[in-house]
């Protein structure tokens, strides 16, 4: 495998060392994809592959604002826990705020680093975690160390380079097209397709993968998922080339009002088991 090089960490992997007013929209952000129909969807493929059952003590690393979380506490309970953890303790505070009574514990913790003893939980899940990392395999070979014999392993991650736009010029297509994945997610933007090939590089059996396609027919619901569709976050934040930012949020403007706005992005998530 190519040695990775370094690369400048997203703000979504910075929460907490960015201005307040970027913190409080990225945590809003993180609210509206929650909510977001296609969102839910590659959410329940996951859920799914994790198969929770009652009496599990499940991981969610990469929480956010601990949706996730909670919903599995009630496909464990009774008796089963969860642990919802994040880089962010902001994001740990806000989804902590949110607490529902349900068996959940948050905690702040590094993936690439989990503080927690071999086979400590009975399933642990990752979701767009891992295209923000610059050891991304580091961080699946402690998902795969914290889970039990016969325990499972799920990954969800985006594929950036399947991202497709229409209704929009195609020279301003390309060029935030070719910012995005050269400045944004380098070394990083296939990382949806490549989680299969990481988790069979673990040791997990029965390896599966499942690509979960997006579509987004106005420009509202895109913005939810496609931070570069998203008019509320400014240039600074690195997603959009500061003089193409006016133009391009025109253009998107534009085809919604036309009704030919379209945006699509694959979101993969793949699972496996880890061998007795």
């Amino acid at each position: 495998m190519v040695q990775q090089q370094p690369n400048r960490p997203t703000p979504f992997r910075e929460i907490d060392r960015t201005p307040p007013e970027m913190a409080a929209l990225i945590l809003a952000a993180l609210d509206s994809m929650a909510r977001n129909p296609e969102i839910q969807r590659v959410r329940a493929v996951a859920l799914d592959a994790l198969r929770p059952v009652p009496g599990q003590r499940l991981l969610d690393a990469g929480a956010g604002l601990g949706e996730v979380a909670r919903g599995l506490a009630a496909a464990v309970a009774p008796g089963g826990e969860v642990v919802a953890l994040d880089f962010s303790a902001a994001a740990v505070s806000a989804a902590a705020g949110r607490h529902d009574g349900s068996a959940v514990r948050y905690l702040t913790g590094d993936v690439t680093g989990l503080a927690f003893p071999d086979a400590a939980f009975d399933g642990v899940r990752c979701e767009r975690v891992l295209q923000h990392l610059t050891e991304p395999d580091r961080a699946v070979a402690e998902l795969t160390r914290v889970t039990r014999a016969g325990g499972r392993v799920c990954l969800i991650d985006t594929d950036w380079e399947s991202a497709a736009l229409d209704g929009l010029p195609a020279d301003l297509v390309t060029a935030v097209r070719t910012h995005l994945l050269a400045r944004t997610f380098e070394h990083r933007a296939d990382m949806g397709r490549t989680l299969r090939r990481r988790l069979v590089g673990a040791g997990l059996a029965d390896v599966t993968a499942v690509p979960v396609t997006c579509c987004f027919l106005d420009p509202a619901a895109a913005a939810d998922v496609l931070v570069m569709v998203n008019p509320r976050v400014p240039w600074e934040a690195g997603f959009l080339p500061e003089e193409l930012y006016e133009p391009w949020f025109a253009a998107i403007e534009d085809a919604g009002r036309r009704g030919e706005f379209l945006a699509a992005l694959t979101i993969w998530v793949a699972a496996g088991t880890r061998p007795g």
